[in-house]
């Protein structure tokens, strides 16, 4: 009997810490929906990057590429979503899925092309995606009011049922960013997810093991540009508000640093990058004139002492565990 205890300690280690990040968020959660506050506002902007993120990270991290224009997507879906709800009085429900259609679209007609680019080319064909879905937003006064912005954006809902008190926005973001993470896991398990493996490792390699690369190259770019969409749909409803500073380059720098702080190419590091991250400013208030650079100052650590995210520290301890088991 105490042979038997030796051997399962390991294997109940390593499935704990399977759960603790995911255990961590609900009780993040449900930590803000008992605080309430300006603290429901900062983890609901957590939860949507956290969307945005896992589709970023199936195209950098699952699959090996490189995209700074996934907001492009983001600005597609969310502007659909405002125009026609504000302005032509559409359902939210069927706005936001008429905005994942054309952002769907869009990643289509521009992804083709582009995803025949490799390296840095490719990372400067995604950028200028991002540039001009910006510009458009800035120009295209006669629809998107430019700096102006489009307010007046009704809350999400459906059938004439909203939801508009902070704690529902909550639950329901985190119900979709709990949705997006388990099945962003059910695709890096699938033969799909083997497939991206495989062509991150060496596109000539899965060439020769018979992978269509640039199938699923445009495949994972379409997903995330799915995500992206979502993600910009639902940052609208909740704020009520849109213009183009939203879609900027400092959402496609944020997301960035998200995604390596959590973990690229993990399941779980985009959702604990992206709270992270926006609750690292919030900690360092009360640093007053000094906030930026102890907020800089965490960042730095986090990359020196955790290179390969927060997330990859539980697959750490899971390996360690393993050795334990081992010796």
């Amino acid at each position: 009997m105490t042979n038997l205890r030796i051997t399962t300690s390991p294997d109940r280690v390593r499935a704990l810490l399977r759960l603790l990040p995911g255990a961590i968020g609900i009780a993040l959660v449900a930590y803000a929906l008992l605080a309430g506050g300006y603290l429901i506002s900062v983890v609901s902007f957590g939860l949507i990057y956290a969307i945005f993120v896992t589709g970023l990270n199936l195209f950098m991290g699952y699959t090996g590429q490189v995209s700074f224009g996934q907001n492009a997507f983001a600005a597609i879906s969310g502007y659909a979503s405002a125009i026609l709800t504000a302005t032509y009085g559409w359902e939210p429900l069927l706005a936001t899925a008429t905005g994942l259609a054309g952002a769907l679209a869009v990643a289509l007609v521009v992804g083709y092309p582009t995803l025949r680019l490799k390296g840095h080319y490719l990372a400067m064909a995604t950028l200028a995606i991002g540039l001009i879905a910006y510009e458009v937003a800035v120009q295209w006064q006669s629809v998107t009011q430019g700096y102006m912005g489009i307010s007046g954006v009704p809350p999400l809902g459906i059938a004439g049922f909203e939801i508009t008190s902070e704690r529902g926005n909550l639950l329901f973001l985190a119900a979709i960013a709990a949705l997006g993470v388990t099945a962003a896991a059910l695709i890096r398990h699938s033969r799909v997810g083997r497939a991206m493996a495989a062509i991150a490792g060496s596109e000539d390699a899965a060439r020769a093991l018979g992978i269509d690369v640039a199938r699923y190259k445009l495949l994972a770019f379409l997903i995330a540009a799915v995500y992206a969409a979502l993600a910009g749909s639902l940052f609208v409803h909740v704020v009520g508000f849109v213009s183009p500073e939203v879609f900027g380059l400092h959402m496609v720098n944020l997301a960035f640093t998200m995604l390596y702080v959590g973990g690229i190419g993990t399941v779980m590091g985009p959702l604990v990058g992206a709270v992270v991250i926006m609750l690292l400013p919030e900690t360092f208030r009360a640093f007053k004139d000094y906030q930026d650079l102890a907020y800089g100052a965490a960042l730095i650590l986090l990359l020196i002492y955790a290179p390969r995210g927060l997330a990859s520290l539980a697959d750490l301890l899971r390996r360690r565990a393993g050795e334990g088991r081992r010796a």
